[in-house]
C-alpha cells in the first residue's frame, strides 16, 4: 500500500480538507443507524475499488482486482438501493449479468435499473481514484447519479489520501479508515497496535530505515534468543508477502562474539525474497524511504496462518465478521493465494479474541471500517495452539469478496463463539477461495464459455442446493490465463470437492476446445 501519493489539489488547505472530511464522516452515523435497522429509506453506494499498491501489475490484472468486487453487485437486494460501480475500463455485459443473475428473490432487470456503471476508459497503472479527480466532467457526472447525498456513501477498497479527496469531490462520506490511520497498517505500526493491545506477537524490531539497522536489529534479537533460526524482513507496506525477505541464521557464530556482527550482515546481503522479481537494492532502497521490521519467523511442525476479520463501526462500535485460514505460496510459502472459511475451530474463537482485542485499541483512535488481522499459530506438544499476530489490513483484502459473497447470497451470520457460518435455512456453510486459478489453457475462455461450462457441467451456485461456484476477475483469462472462484460446500471436504472439481472441468474443457481449433 502506498501512502506517499500527494493528495489531489482541491483548493483548499489540509486542515480545511481535514475538517470537511470529518463532518463529512459524521454522515456516517445516523446513515448507518438507518441500515441496520433495516429500513426500507433509499441509499446509494458508490463502489470505486481503486489500488494504490507497489506491485506491478498488467491493465488486465488491475481490471480484474477492481472488478473483483463485483459481488458488491448483490447489494440491489435491496428494492430501494441504488449501486454505482466505478472502473477503469468498461465491465463485459456478460459478466453483469452473470452477477444480477444471482440476485435471491430480485427480478434483474428491476436491479439493471438501478445500477449505474461509470468507467473513466483509462488502462493505465495509475489509481483508479485519481483517474477520476482528473476528470471534473466525470466528478459532476458521478454527483448527478446520486439521488441524495446525505444517503450516500463511498465504498473503496484501500484509503489513502486520494480515496479521502475523492470523498471531498463527490462531497459524500468514506466508509473506511481515515488515512490519517495508514501508519497502523504498516508492518511497524502493526507491532505497536500488538503490543498497546496486550496480543502475542513474534520477538521483533520496527521502525528500520537501512541495512544497518537490519543488521543491528537481527544481532539485537540473536542476543536475546540464541536459538533463533530465521528472521524474516518485511517492507512496512508490503502487500501479500510481496515486501517480506527471509534471513537464514543457522550455523552462525554465536551472538556477541567478534565476527558475529560481519557473518549477520553477509547474511543479510543473501536474503531471500518472497517475490523473484525483487533485487537487494530496491529492496533496501524501500526499506530505508518508508521503513520495515525484522521479526523472528515462528516455526513448528504444524504450522498455519489464519486471519481474522472484523469492523469498527461508525457507532465505534467492534463488530466480529469472519475467521478464514489462508492458503499461502510462493519462494517461502508467504504470497497470498487464497483462503478457507471458517478457520479451523481448535483456534477460530481465540484469534477472534485476540483480534477484537485489536479492534478495540483502532477503535479508541478512531479507526472506521473493516480490517483484518493476519496470525501464525503453532501447534503445542499438548494439542492446543500458540497464536501470534503479525499484520494488520487497514483495508478490503482476499478474504472479504468472498465472505461477503456467501453472506450476501444466503443471508447468513457467523458465530464469532462457535466458529461456524449457519444459513437461514439453518444449515452451516463453508467455502474454499482463491484468486489464483491459474493456466495457459484458460486463455481459451470468455466469461460466456466459463458460464456455459459451470451451467452444463452442474457447478454454478445453486439457490436452491445454496451449494455450488461463484467466479470473479474472469477479465483477467485472455491475457493472464487467470480467474478466482469462490466454492460454497456444506462442509470443509465438500467445498474441497467442489472447488476441485471446478478445477478440473475447466483443464478438460480448455484442452478439448483447443484440440478442436
Amino acid at each position: 500500500m502506498s501512502h506517499d501519493l500527494p493528495p489531489y489539489d482541491l483548493g483548499m488547505t489540509a486542515d480545511d480538507a481535514a475538517a470537511r472530511f470529518d463532518a463529512l464522516q459524521r454522515k456516517l452515523v445516523p446513515l448507518w443507524t438507518s441500515i441496520k435497522a433495516m429500513s426500507d429509506d433509499a441509499q446509494t453506494i458508490v463502489v470505486v475499488p481503486s489500488l494504490s499498491v507497489d506491485v506491478a501489475l498488467r491493465p488486465s490484472e488491475i481490471q480484474a482486482y477492481e472488478e473483483r468486487f463485483l459481488f458488491l453487485l448483490l447489494l440491489l437486494r435491496q428494492p430501494r438501493a441504488r449501486l454505482i460501480y466505478v472502473t477503469s475500463q468498461p465491465v463485459h455485459p456478460d459478466v453483469v449479468d452473470y452477477y444480477l443473475g444471482l440476485l435471491p428473490g430480485i427480478i434483474a432487470s428491476h436491479a439493471r435499473r438501478r445500477l449505474k456503471l461509470v468507467t473513466p476508459m483509462d488502462g493505465s497503472s495509475r489509481p483508479l481514484s485519481l483517474k477520476l479527480l482528473e476528470r471534473p466532467h466525470l466528478i459532476a457526472h458521478l454527483r448527478g447519479l446520486i439521488p441524495d447525498l446525505d444517503r450516500c456513501h463511498l465504498v473503496p477498497f484501500n484509503t489513502t489520501l486520494i480515496e479521502r479527496d475523492l470523498a471531498l469531490a463527490l462531497g459524500i462520506p468514506m466508509y473506511g479508515a481515515d488515512p490519517r490511520h495508514f501508519v497502523h497498517g504498516t508492518k511497524s505500526g502493526g507491532r505497536k497496535v500488538f503490543a498497546d493491545a496486550g496480543v502475542p506477537h513474534p520477538l521483533g524490531i520496527e521502525d528500520l530505515a537501512g541495512e544497518a539497522d537490519v543488521v543491528a536489529a537481527i544481532a539485537d534479537m540473536r542476543a536475546r534468543r540464541p536459538a533463533m533460526r530465521q528472521v524474516i524482513v518485511k517492507l512496512n507496506e508490503g502487500v501479500s508477502g510481496e515486501g517480506n525477505a527471509v534471513v537464514d541464521l543457522d550455523g552462525l557464530p554465536p551472538a556477541g562474539t567478534p565476527d558475529a556482527r560481519a557473518a549477520v550482515a553477509e547474511r543479510v546481503r543473501a536474503m531471500r525474497f518472497e517475490s523473484p522479481a525483487v533485487a537487494y537494492p530496491a529492496f533496501m532502497a524501500k526499506l530505508t524511504a518508508n521503513g520495515g521490521i525484522a521479526e523472528e519467523r515462528i516455526v513448528g511442525d504444524d504450522l498455519r496462518s489464519p486471519s481474522t476479520q472484523l469492523r469498527v463501526t461508525p457507532l465505534g462500535t467492534v463488530e466480529r465478521l469472519s475467521t478464514h485460514d489462508q492458503l499461502l505460496g510462493g519462494e517461502s510459502g508467504q504470497s497470498y493465494l487464497g483462503c478457507r472459511f471458517p478457520a479451523d475451530p481448535g483456534y477460530a474463537a481465540d484469534i477472534m479474541r485476540l483480534g477484537a482485542r485489536v479492534g478495540d485499541v483502532l477503535a479508541a483512535d478512531g479507526v472506521l471500517g473493516r480490517f483484518a488481522v493476519d496470525f501464525v499459530v503453532v501447534r503445542r506438544p499438548d494439542g492446543g495452539w500458540d497464536a501470534y499476530a503479525i499484520e494488520i489490513n487497514l483495508r478490503k483484502g482476499g478474504t472479504t469478496h468472498p465472505f461477503l459473497t456467501l453472506q450476501f447470497l444466503t443471508d447468513g451470520t457467523y458465530d464469532a463463539d462457535a466458529g461456524a457460518f449457519t444459513t437461514q435455512r439453518g444449515t452451516r456453510k463453508c467455502f474454499v477461495a482463491s484468486d489464483h486459478v491459474e493456466s495457459p489453457l484458460y486463455r481459451a475462455f470468455t466469461p460466456d464459455d466459463v458460464f456455459d461450462i459451470a451451467v452444463r457441467h452442474g457447478i454454478h451456485y445453486d439457490h436452491a442446493r445454496q451449494s455450488g461456484v461463484v467466479f470473479h476477475m474472469l477479465c483477467a483469462m485472455g491475457d493472464c490465463g487467470r480467474l478466482g472462484m469462490t466454492a460454497v460446500g456444506d462442509s470443509p471436504a465438500d467445498a474441497d470437492a467442489i472447488f476441485a472439481r471446478a478445477e478440473a472441468l475447466l483443464a478438460s474443457e480448455a484442452r478439448s476446445a483447443l484440440a478442436r481449433a
